[in-house]
């Protein structure tokens, strides 16, 4: 065991009193010890459950034979954090777990490790620290929120921000906006929409790293504390068998999970966190292959805030084994691929019925052929950019107008609510990239008072930031090279007709080339001051189409 490094021999007995200065006893020295990585916090509503959970798995990996022991991880939640400086501080954290995941595994020579996660960052950065570490690995979420319920309708977080945008316009009263204040999150959980966290939850399910419903199975259900158990009684069988998580986290698998991103319209941002992942595990992801798989995959849910239906209700139709069991009938997954139930992909779907066509689309009548996500090329995001597609309205999905030119999200918040922007707008809001951000701050905000204010099937907003999952509308983000790097995005000026073309997965601005080699030559770089985490981010971290990594990673 590699635990034996830390604990036996003559040479340990050092490390062996202070083992038992945790009161540990010679019967749990002699088992693999078995770290729970638990994200565990009192300010994070998808983490407030998390001590459950990881009490849970604790009692599943000594009941199968390990000795759990806790150690932590930072999270951030978005939503508190959207709308300031803190949201600078959200993508950055994905490394800092990863690091210090890494840390503490290998510090104390851990056997296996079941990560708890849950929301945005939390869930691919212990992602990325499982594929760097690569010892035998199962990861356990905390569960998506049930939906709130408003005047009989229900609701969820993009509901709260939409609200905001829609008191700036006069269509709702202080009181209304209170009413949606007091019940779109009832419960604890993940936001309760197919936003990052539930997407990332999902992916984990078919990357194979989690057990059936991790992503799915509501927070508040007790069912989610039998997952948990088992998730612990899980990795005992993988460190038995020595199933790590690079035999499980294959090119194959990150291919099945395109495909099943593209089936369940998830967030863009896991078209940041994929690519990461990947990286760390040793397989190149490059997002070209994005449109590729898109091509042939047919979108099959339109969960919130693509439409109606919610997390729950996903659940209750079969989950994303019954998901991935519908497209798989089309020839599109890998069903060899190993996952942490110590079977194939094709072994744990088989059987899984889909329950409810109206959340799960048969693929006979999907909601469109092609896939949730499109990646987009021109003159203005020569190296790409990202838009969740299935959450455009069909008149938006080729749009040509004037561009409103921001140099961060402040200032196009304030305009937007402003009534500064018109029907047939192009919003552009740029220096918000990994490095000019420095940090990538999501735009729900912008987003959200764009669809508030009733133009959300009439503005598009471009970035070479990112976008929350609960953003919908033509958002287009990740544009790289980003402003701060020098990228097109950077010379736009107000008035430019920008043209987009989702369905041909294009994007332009009509500005000759000769003219752009002018701007170039005149333009200046912004300069942000930043000091400590942020400043060493913005020197180290490389472009969002290469999964906004860290340099030397």
């Amino acid at each position: 065991m590699r635990s034996d490094n830390a604990k036996s021999g003559m040479q340990q007995a050092p490390a062996r009193s202070l083992f038992r200065a945790l009161g540990m006893t010679d019967e749990e020295m002699a088992r693999p010890l078995v770290g729970i990585v638990s994200s565990y916090n009192e300010i994070v509503p998808g983490h407030m459950n998390l001590d459950k959970i990881v009490d849970a798995v604790k009692q599943g990996v000594a009941m199968a034979g390990g000795t759990p022991i806790v150690f932590p991880a930072i999270a951030v939640c978005d939503g508190i954090a959207m709308g300031h400086v803190g949201m600078k501080y959200s993508l950055v954290t994905r490394d800092l777990i990863a690091d210090s995941t890494e840390c503490m595994a290998l510090a104390h020579q851990f056997d296996a490790l079941v990560m708890v996660p849950n929301c945005d960052k939390n869930v691919p950065g212990l992602l990325m620290a499982a594929a760097r570490l690569n010892i035998p690995t199962v990861f356990v979420s905390g569960g998506p929120m049930l939906a709130g319920r408003v005047k009989g309708e229900k609701r969820s977080l993009s509901s709260m921000f939409e609200a905001v945008g829609s008191y700036a316009a006069g269509t709702m009263t202080e009181e209304d906006v209170k009413e949606f204040e007091c019940k779109v999150c009832p419960t604890c959980g993940s936001c309760s929409g197919m936003y990052t966290a539930n997407s990332m939850n999902c992916l984990t399910e078919v990357l194979g790293m989690g057990l059936k419903g991790n992503g799915t199975i509501p927070a508040v259900y007790s069912e989610r504390l039998a997952l948990a158990k088992h998730a612990g009684m899980a990795v005992m069988e993988l460190l038995e068998k020595n199933i790590c998580p690079r035999d499980i986290m294959t090119e194959a698998a990150f291919r099945n999970a395109l495909t099943m991103d593209m089936a369940l319209g998830c967030s863009t941002n896991s078209m940041l966190h994929l690519p990461a992942i990947a990286h760390e595990a040793g397989v190149d992801l490059n997002v070209d292959i994005a449109n590729e798989i898109s091509a042939k995959t047919p979108n099959l849910c339109h969960l919130a805030p693509a439409g109606p239906t919610y997390m729950e209700d996903l659940n209750e139709a079969g989950g994303i084994y019954a998901v991935m069991n519908e497209i798989s009938k089309l020839g599109l997954l890998d069903l060899n691929c190993m996952t942490a139930t110590g079977k194939t992909v094709g072994e744990n779907i088989r059987g899984c019925v889909n329950r409810n066509p109206e959340v799960i689309r048969p693929v006979e009548n999907p909601y469109s052929q092609t896939g949730g996500i499109a990646v987009l090329r021109g003159n203005l995001a020569p190296d790409s950019c990202v838009v969740k597609r299935s959450a455009v309205v069909p008149e938006m999905l080729v749009h040509e107008g004037p561009a409103r030119v921001f140099d961060c999200e402040d200032d196009a918040i304030a305009a937007i609510k402003g009534g500064k922007i018109v029907a047939g707008d192009v919003v552009v809001i740029r220096y918000e990239g990994p490095k000019g951000g420095p940090g990538m701050r999501e735009m729900l905000n912008p987003t959200s008072a764009i669809a508030g204010m009733g133009l959300g099937s009439s503005v598009a907003l471009i970035t070479d930031g990112r976008f929350s999952g609960a953003s919908r509308g033509a958002s287009i983000g990740h544009v790289c090279p980003e402003a701060a790097a020098g990228g097109p995005i950077a010379l736009v000026q107000e008035g430019d007709i920008i043209v987009i073309d989702i369905n041909a997965n294009t994007i332009n601005m009509k500005v000759s080339d000769e003219e752009l080699a002018k701007r170039r030559a005149a333009w200046t770089p912004k300069k942000q001051e930043v000091t400590g985490y942020l400043k060493r981010y913005a020197q180290l971290v490389t472009s969002a189409d290469k999964g906004a990594v860290l340099l030397g990673n």
